[in-house]
């Protein structure tokens, strides 16, 4: 009895101490205001909102599994004499790198599989940043207030890059080296500095004796930090500008409907965590990659067979694979336009165009209002139209960037299959604008007749004529809803008094009457200054007819 009385006083003043030290450092920061805020504060439920936590969670992968790798790997390219398990590569002369790898992997406990978790989880960031940055750019949530978050976002897939290149290339396997010696090319390509840069880089003559060494930190300490630095940044701005959300019943510019922070999204977001580090360990566990021991440490007279940089820098070997060779000698200088073009130029110019692009949409709509509900990608077939178009152009020059494996397999002739994707990769992208275009604007149609017919049952009736018609239901309230919400700006008119206004100004009207001025109109919907395509090609075919 007194040992139970005793128990419920300490407990009594452990929960007031609690309670006194919480106002005590309420009163001086405002703690538990802001954490009542965080804690209610709403996060949409669709699927597609979680592919930016599937990087987030690869990101906290990749930092455990490489704080545990930077234990044991050697960072230096003095060459030792290999002693270790692997009996194949025993008296061979490697580098501390490499032999650290190979002891990682074979000696250490567990080493190979913390290894191959550390690479997929590599290969899975890459791929959700940029399937994150594909659906932030086709449901249009890049716009205001959001443009500095599309600015960080890209960012981050830049350094996301980077950061797997610099860790591909620390084993100094033969594979990575071959990697290495190719970007060092890309880096001789620069005219006048270029030279000096591979100098530096490479601490004298290539291989050198520095990369490795000059790699270790960026990957382990640099890029790292600067990856953390700007996740921290856009979730921050995210908390602050609030999620987009797609449209729907009691959805709009002022709110966000969803799920609270805790407990509900905290558990689901943890549960996946839990998923993302239990698939990446199965991987790891079962699914072989980056085997360096097969492909032997790194010799500059040797270049391993068929080899491939990872998917998300193949789009650069393919453009160098595609483009002749040719160069031109200038004040005593030799520029190779083939790799500069492919490898410097090309990059810079896609990812300067990705930068501006909410920017120049905004300048061509002159939408200039916050939006916080997601477009769908048909309601804005043309940036719809370069999205697929950009993706197609990048598929081409993936498969470009293995043409000589295409060759191996399907026994075709490697100058013919090269002639065919320098033009698949003019032709393919405006092809792949042109069918989106048509088709976003098809479903746009076919929304505009649900709305004004219903949805279709699947019955034909007879009239008492003789006629058959098929029937149709009403579309309940909240798919009419989400189908009918749509906040699209309108194409810019002219000037109502005839005046032909600046050259710039002429652009921009037709540009914008371009972008948004193939519409097909909702039922009820007036929009000035834009085309009802689906009026248009009706009056067509029955002008078609009557001739």
């Amino acid at each position: 009895m007194l040992l139970s009385r005793s128990r419920a006083r300490l407990k009594q003043r452990a929960a007031q101490a609690a309670g006194d030290t919480a106002l005590y450092l309420d009163r001086r920061l405002p703690l538990l205001d802001g954490a009542r805020a965080t804690l209610r504060k709403a996060f949409p439920d669709h699927w597609s909102f979680l592919l930016g936590e599937l990087a987030l969670y690869s990101f906290v992968v990749l930092l455990v599994t490489g704080v545990w790798l930077t234990l044991f790997f050697q960072p230096s390219m003095t060459e030792v004499v290999y002693h270790g398990s692997y009996v194949p590569l025993r008296g061979v002369r490697v580098s501390e790198a490499f032999a650290s790898t190979l002891r990682i992997s074979f000696e250490v406990r567990g080493g190979l599989l913390i290894r191959q978790i550390h690479h997929w989880a590599a290969l899975v960031m890459a791929a959700s940043v940029g399937v994150h940055m594909l659906r932030v750019f086709f449901t249009g949530a890049f716009r205001r207030p959001r443009e500095a978050n599309w600015v960080i976002g890209l960012t981050l897939f830049v350094l996301t890059i980077l950061e797997g290149f610099a860790g591909y290339s620390l084993p100094d396997d033969l594979l990575s080296g071959t990697g290495l010696r190719t970007a060092q090319g890309f880096v001789l390509s620069v005219p006048v500095l270029g030279t000096y840069l591979s100098m530096f880089l490479f601490g004298g003559e290539f291989p050198g004796h520095d990369i490795v060494s000059r790699l270790y930190p960026a990957h382990i300490l640099l890029l790292p930090g600067a990856l953390l630095a700007l996740v921290l940044a856009h979730l921050i701005l995210v908390f602050h500008l609030k999620h987009t959300q797609w449209a729907g019943p009691g959805k709009i510019n002022r709110n966000v409907v969803g799920t609270p922070m805790f407990p509900q999204f905290a558990v689901r977001s943890l549960g996946l965590l839990a998923m993302v580090f239990g698939v990446l360990a199965v991987l790891g566990a079962v699914a072989q990659i980056n085997p360096v021991w097969v492909y032997g440490p790194y010799r500059p007279d040797q270049v391993s067979t068929g080899a491939q940089p990872d998917w998300y820098l193949g789009f650069i070997e393919g453009a160098m694979r595609l483009l002749p060779g040719f160069e031109t000698r200038l004040w005593g200088h030799t520029v190779s336009w083939n790799p500069f073009l492919p490898s410097v130029v090309f990059p810079l110019l896609f990812f300067l165009a990705l930068y501006l692009y909410p920017f120049l949409e905004r300048w061509v709509t002159a939408d200039k209002g916050e939006k916080h509900l997601c477009d769908r990608p048909r309601d804005v077939p043309v940036r719809t139209a370069f999205g697929v178009a950009g993706i197609t152009f990048y598929g081409l020059l993936l498969a470009a960037g293995g043409q000589d494996v295409l060759t191996h397999v399907f026994r075709i002739s490697l100058n013919a299959l090269t002639w065919d994707l320098r033009v698949a990769v003019v032709v393919g992208p405006l092809v792949a604008f042109w069918l989106t275009r048509r088709i976003c604007l098809a479903l746009q149609a076919e929304d505009a007749a649900r709305l004004s017919e219903g949805e279709e049952t699947g019955e034909v009736r007879q009239s008492v004529e003789g006629g058959y018609k098929e029937s149709h239901d009403p579309l309940p309230d909240d798919t009419r809803h989400t189908l009918a919400q749509r906040d699209l700006p309108l194409p810019l008119l002219p000037p109502a008094d005839g005046a032909r206004g600046d050259r710039l100004h002429r652009i921009r009207v037709a540009l914008s009457g371009w972008y948004h001025g193939d519409r097909v109109p909702l039922p009820g919907e007036e929009v000035a200054g834009v085309r009802d395509v689906a009026q248009s090609a009706g009056e067509a075919r029955e002008g078609s007819r009557r001739a």
